[in-house]
């Protein structure tokens, strides 16, 4: 059988016995920066594709109610934009979730 430790009960003894961490006990370190530089990366990228000129602007930079810009519906303002926002965030869940490599 195993034997019981006597632990003290009084209030001068609380918390005497507990070990202080010797590292630093900021969780986020340099890989959790990183990766959450590479999210930012790629949400302002995202936003940066997604800008330009609206639908009634010409090539020139001039508003024109008759002239129609098709460029609004290009693949990269579509699809390739939104998806590079979308994976940002996924990444920045990932900064934010990992684990630290210290145990």
């Amino acid at each position: 059988m195993a034997k019981r430790k006597n632990i003290p009960l009084s209030a001068d003894a609380l918390g005497t016995n507990r070990e202080t961490p010797a590292t630093n006990s900021f969780y986020f370190g340099k890989d959790h920066f990183k990766w959450m530089l590479i999210g930012i990366g790629l949400i302002v990228l995202g936003f940066i594709l997604m800008m330009g000129s609206g639908a009634n602007t010409r090539p020139d930079g001039t508003y024109d109610p008759n002239f129609w810009n098709d460029g609004i519906f290009s693949i990269v303002r579509i699809r390739i934009a939104p998806l590079l926002v979308i994976a940002g965030f996924a990444v920045e869940t990932y900064a934010i979730l990992k684990r630290n490599n210290q145990s």
